[in-house]
């Protein structure tokens, strides 16, 4: 996949995209939520290649989500530990659960969310940050933003944003 193509695009879902869409990516963000955040069990967990796993890390500290610490020194080893952008990714990790636990758990959900507040489980929603109202196509449009503008990979779009 051409990434630097995505990241030209005027478009944040495309430049997130670029970076992040990826299936091991997805997972290695997973599992650096769930507290794995070293090399071998990142690589004993998914049973990914170590060159695949290798790229994917790179990509993340790369690109500002994750940022790699010694633990030893010989020989060196390095855990990895998501940047404070890196976790704001979390909300994104969530709603991919939610949505594959909805429609591909044919047998319930793989792993049960808790929230640590209040010990309830817990289904994730995207919600208003002003009312608290749930978002959905339904209850959402979308609006000329300051830095929009027309560019290859948003062509189309401002036809299709509402007018303030």
């Amino acid at each position: 996949m051409d990434r630097e193509r995505f990241a030209a695009i005027h478009c944040s879902v495309a430049r997130t995209a670029g970076l992040v869409a990826d299936p091991w990516t997805l997972l290695i963000l997973r599992d650096l939520f769930l507290g794995m955040t070293r090399y071998e069990e990142l690589r004993r967990d998914l049973g990914v290649a170590t060159n695949v796993l290798a790229d994917r890390l790179d990509r993340l500290v790369e690109g500002g989500l994750a940022e790699r610490r010694p633990y030893a020194e010989r020989p060196v080893r390095h855990e990895y530990r998501l940047t404070e952008a890196g976790r704001e990714l979390y909300d994104v990790v969530l709603a991919l659960l939610a949505w594959g636990d909805r429609h591909l758990a044919d047998q319930g959900p793989p792993l049960r969310l808790v929230h640590t507040g209040c010990g309830a489980p817990v289904v994730p929603t995207m919600t208003c940050d002003r009312c608290g109202g749930e978002l959905t196509p339904d209850t959402v449009v979308a609006a000329p933003g300051p830095g929009g503008r027309t560019a290859p990979g948003t062509a189309l779009v401002a036809r299709f944003l509402a007018h303030p």
